[in-house]
């Protein structure tokens, strides 16, 4: 045993800190939601040229590890914790209405895979609402500050119009899908 393995948590528990919590608690479900989508957005941004849209995606890590943060607060309440702000909800908010200005977007679904970066984006935007989702049960047993599951349901749409900003950029034409 060493630093990449210890060989505690075979037997189900995780160890954090010196508590020990089930693998299948509802907190650690959601850290590990949580690390799956930024590990995800370290994939998108690793085959992305475009510098804006790595800063963008740099800034939404950042911010998933003020929400993991505050989701391992809930072990560790002795502890100060960082706070999810309305002012960096109403930034995004602000990003995507200037997205729907430039782009226009169509209403409907769309069939992924047009686009290398936006499907990318599209699998990213999937993953953001499992996170959502598992938060959300989080959310039932212990209370989290409001600003975290705004922040979550937001970040799915602005993902979304990530996507679809780089379709246009590109002019790439996306199927909608058929229904047959």
């Amino acid at each position: 045993m060493g630093f990449f393995y210890t060989g505690k948590g075979d037997k189900g528990v995780s160890n954090v800190g010196t508590k020990k919590v089930p693998k299948d608690s509802p907190i650690i479900e959601a850290l590990g939601d949580c690390d799956e989508l930024n590990s995800l957005l370290g994939v998108v941004r690793s085959s992305v040229a475009d510098r804006e849209l790595n800063r963008k995606l740099v800034s939404v890590q950042e911010n998933l590890f003020i929400i993991q943060a505050r989701i391992a607060w809930l072990m560790f309440p002795e502890h100060d914790s960082p706070q999810m702000t309305e002012e960096k909800i109403r930034a995004m908010e602000k990003e995507i209405e200037k997205m729907e200005e430039e782009i226009a977007p169509e209403r409907g679904f769309i069939i992924p895979g047009e686009n290398t970066t936006a499907s990318w984006l599209d699998f990213t935007r999937a993953v953001s609402r499992r996170v959502e989702r598992s938060v959300v049960k989080v959310n039932k047993e212990h209370k989290l500050p409001e600003e975290l599951l705004t922040y979550l349901n937001r970040l799915s749409s602005y993902l979304y119009a990530l996507a679809r900003l780089e379709i246009s950029r590109t002019k790439t034409k996306e199927k909608k899908p058929t229904y047959k």
